[in-house]
């Protein structure tokens, strides 16, 4: 399975909270909310429809998990949320029991299992892993060089600050631009991939 990575990013790089104003203020993040005044339907949200479209599963970490558990089931009976609750889903913990999976289809990976797990569903044949928000493992992910592709929804806001995708440790990691769209927004949607080393 290819894994791909869906994030909306600022400027500076931030991804955190970008739906709302209470999903994410660890670190005193003030701005949840922030995409949405440069969310395009057609644009953005078609970059969405894309991804799920190829999707076989998701992959979160713990907190972005819980978010989208708390919001998706709720929205059934739109074909967008249905797809999403009934897609298979692996969730990334050290501290989630396998009786808080309420969120149908849900699959934990132990923390201490995440890399090697994770490593065997991308060696299975079949569609995409999908990873939306879930900043520390896309960090894991990319460092470990499990990352397929990045489709990024570049958003014309700088926040300041917050939680970023990017591993920092100097390792160099080129990318080839593989399409970009932009929205009338300000909004623009960027696809890299990997360039292969060598």
């Amino acid at each position: 399975m290819r894994i791909v990575i869906s994030e909306f990013m600022s400027l500076d790089g931030v991804v955190q909270a970008p739906g709302g104003p209470e999903e994410d203020t660890e670190g005193g993040f003030a701005h949840g909310g922030w995409s949405h005044p440069f969310f395009d339907p057609e644009v953005v949200g078609g970059a969405f429809a894309d991804a799920m479209t190829t999707a076989e599963a998701l992959l979160f970490g713990r907190r972005t998990w819980q978010s989208m558990a708390a919001a998706w089931p709720e929205r059934a009976g739109d074909p967008f949320a249905d797809r999403m609750n009934a897609i298979p889903k692996y969730v990334v913990s050290k501290t989630l029991g396998d009786d808080e999976l309420t969120w149908d289809n849900t699959t934990r990976i132990p923390g201490e299992e995440a890399v090697a797990r994770i490593r065997e569903l991308h060696k299975t044949d079949g569609g995409d892993l999908l990873v939306m928000g879930s900043p520390t493992l896309v960090r894991t992910l990319l460092r470990e060089g499990l990352v397929g592709e990045l489709r990024l929804m570049l958003m014309p806001v700088i926040l300041g600050g917050g939680k970023t995708i990017f591993p920092d440790d100097g390792a160099l990691r080129t990318l080839e631009l593989v399409s970009t769209v932009a929205s009338g927004t300000g909004a623009q949607v960027f696809t890299y991939r990997p360039v292969a080393e060598g």
